[in-house]
């Protein structure tokens, strides 16, 4: 048997958290001596109680170690420990960092410039259009983008990575064999060529509602900021941000509309301290990164289409309907050809469906 099965096993015996884990392998050396430890071995730590001294001296979880491990390879995933090196660098050192990575994807060193974007699930459209118009600037810019892979926001965040060509880690709160949610099978598999799925729970745990407090401690880990688009006051993922605040990362808030409760979080969290948020330069510029370069890379890479619109907006800031008239162009496709330049960082659009050329 490798190692990692001997790590596998140790996690899942009931009564070993990570720290404990952790704790365990430290002083014997490696997962193998742990579980191979006599009784007396492991009585003499002071650390276990006798139903879990007796549950590590039985071989059943080595054994369901070996069997988790196999099953991993069959739905293309490994194992990450915290020992090896492609263990995340900014979740490492964190107390509350999980001792084992379930990974399907690849984890790079670049992974370690990372923002995270997350948000209500009951997203608006403005919300999930801002996620993703987010997560594209800051991808375009080389920022790996993490999020829980929820539908609304989160989702939104992992597609405007993936638009721009960059690298996106989406954590999740169940095992990696479980469809969930089940609308986003298309998304997982493109996440895993771009990045990966990441989780800490082994394969077969359905996604619980308890699962996900323990998540978000991940999605922030795994970051240097979290930027929050849309919350309700109570909103799940008011707990990332205490995540964050703990951990001293950078917490962002993009503000909404007032009469909305998927603003009234974002909203209240920028009264409390947190940096207002409308473009990717206010993150960068939080988190010492230069800011923007010229857009004029963007520019060389637009459609034929997207060059009249942006021919139109030279003169300054037009309405959608005289942009789509003069172009003689129905309004609809005008708005989408207006959406994908705003997410390309080209064109800004202001209150009223008024668009202008990004200075």
């Amino acid at each position: 048997m490798k190692e990692v099965e001997y790590w596998v096993g140790l996690s899942l015996v009931p009564g070993i958290g990570g720290n404990r884990l952790k704790s365990l392998i430290s002083r014997f050396k490696s997962a193998r001596a742990v579980l191979e430890a006599s009784r007396s071995d492991l009585n003499a730590l002071g650390i276990l109680d006798d139903k879990t001294v007796a549950r590590l001296s039985g071989s059943r979880h080595i054994e369901l170690g070996q069997k988790q491990v196999d099953l991993l390879r069959k739905v293309g995933g490994q194992v990450v420990t915290f020992l090896d090196q492609d263990y995340p660098r900014n979740l490492k050192d964190l107390d509350e960092a999980p001792p084992l990575l379930y990974v399907r994807g690849s984890l790079k060193e670049e992974d370690s410039l990372a923002i995270a974007i997350v948000g209500s699930r009951r997203a608006t459209a403005y919300g999930r259009a801002t996620a993703e118009r987010l997560s594209f600037e800051l991808a375009s810019r080389g920022v790996t983008i993490i999020s829980g892979f929820a539908t609304g926001v989160d989702s939104a965040a992992h597609r405007g990575a993936l638009r721009a060509g960059g690298r996106t880690l989406a954590v999740l709160g169940c095992g990696l064999d479980i469809n969930y949610p089940a609308g986003n099978r298309g998304l997982r598999e493109k996440i895993v060529s771009s990045g990966a799925l990441v989780t800490e729970f082994p394969l077969g745990t359905q996604p619980l509602a308890g699962n996900f407090p323990k998540r978000n401690r991940i999605v922030s880990g795994l970051s240097l900021g979290l930027v929050v688009v849309e919350a309700a006051v109570k909103s799940g993922t008011l707990s990332t941000v205490k995540w964050a605040a703990d951990q001293g990362r950078e917490v962002f808030a993009v503000p909404g509309d007032i009469n909305r409760k998927t603003s009234s979080g974002t909203n209240r969290l920028i009264r409390e301290g947190a940096k207002l948020t409308t473009c990717a330069d206010d993150v960068l510029e939080e988190i010492g990164i230069s800011k923007r370069p010229s857009i004029q890379a963007a520019k060389e890479s637009v459609s034929d289409d997207e060059k009249e619109v942006m021919e139109r907006l030279e003169y300054g800031p037009v309405h959608v309907d005289e942009i789509a008239e003069d172009l003689k162009m129905p309004v609809n496709e005008t708005l989408a050809i207006l959406l994908s330049l705003e997410l390309k960082g080209i064109v800004r659009q202001t209150p009223g469906k008024i668009f202008s050329l990004e200075s």
